[in-house]
C-alpha cells in the first residue's frame, strides 16, 4: 500500500512539474528506471502515456493566460508533425546505443546550457 501511495505521489508531483513546462516527465523516467526498475523502452512508452495526459491541461492553461505565440505554434506545428514521423523512422533504422548516446549527449548540452546562460532582462 505504501508503494502505491509514493508512485501516487511522484505522479502526481511529476504532472504539476509537467504543467509547469519543467519535465516533468524526465523526471518520471529517472523515477521508473532508476528507483523502481523499469526498463527504458518500457518507461519511455509509459511517459508518452503520461504525456498524452499532462499536456492537454498545460496546453489549455498556457492558451487561456497567453503564454503561447499563434504563429510560433502553427510553425511548430506544421514543421514538427512531418518530422516526428521522419524521426520515428529514423529512430526505427538505428541501433538503439546510438540513440541513447545521442539522447545523453542531448540532455548534457542543454543542462551546461541552461547552467551557463544568463537571464534574459
Amino acid at each position: 500500500m505504501t508503494g502505491l501511495l509514493l508512485a501516487a505521489a511522484v505522479g502526481l508531483a511529476t504532472g504539476v512539474l509537467s504543467g509547469f513546462g519543467i519535465g516533468g516527465g524526465s523526471l518520471l523516467m529517472l523515477w521508473l528506471t532508476c528507483v523502481m526498475g523499469v526498463g527504458q523502452r518500457d518507461a519511455a512508452g509509459m511517459n508518452l502515456l503520461y504525456f498524452l495526459a499532462c499536456a492537454p491541461p498545460a496546453l489549455w492553461s498556457h492558451w487561456k493566460n497567453g503564454l503561447i505565440g499563434k504563429k510560433a505554434s502553427l510553425f511548430c506545428m506544421l514543421a514538427g508533425i512531418p518530422l516526428s514521423i521522419l524521426g520515428c523512422l529514423l529512430a526505427g533504422w538505428l541501433e538503439l546505443s546510438l540513440i541513447r548516446r545521442g539522447f545523453g549527449v542531448l540532455l548534457l548540452w542543454i543542462g551546461i546550457r541552461e547552467i551557463f546562460s544568463k537571464p534574459k532582462e
